[in-house]
């Protein structure tokens, strides 16, 4: 597999990782408000919901990976298949809850997908 696409894989399970932490644990603190724009009242009142966003971007991050662990064409197969839900994921974010899901998480997704389908 290409040195370039299992940067970026890792990078995009390094991102996924991050914004688990923001949503499952910092969610009512600064940098999850800050994340959702939401004010302490309506942070707390969303935190369950985001703990649960952040479990599904988890396991997103687990299967990149694992893919990555993998190697050979299972890891090929596990990394377009977790990429390809990123994708789906920042897409759907990006329509449904805020425009910059698209850049944010869609954009480096589409990037790394492309990356492991180009290395082969």
């Amino acid at each position: 597999m290409g040195t370039v696409a299992v940067v970026l894989v890792a990078l995009v399970a390094a991102l996924h990782a991050y914004i688990l932490v923001l949503e499952m644990f910092l969610w009512d603190k600064a940098p999850g408000r800050k994340l959702s724009g939401f004010d302490a009242e309506m942070a707390v009142a969303t935190k369950p919901l985001a703990a649960n966003q952040g479990l599904y971007n988890g396991f997103l991050a687990a299967g990149l990976v694992w893919g990555l662990i993998l190697g050979g064409d299972a890891g090929h197969d596990v990394q377009v298949f977790f990429t390809l839900c990123v994708v789906i994921a920042g897409v759907y974010g990006a329509l449904t809850a805020n425009r910059r899901i698209l850049f944010a998480q869609a954009l480096p997704g589409a990037l790394a997908l492309a990356a492991v389908l180009i290395a082969g």
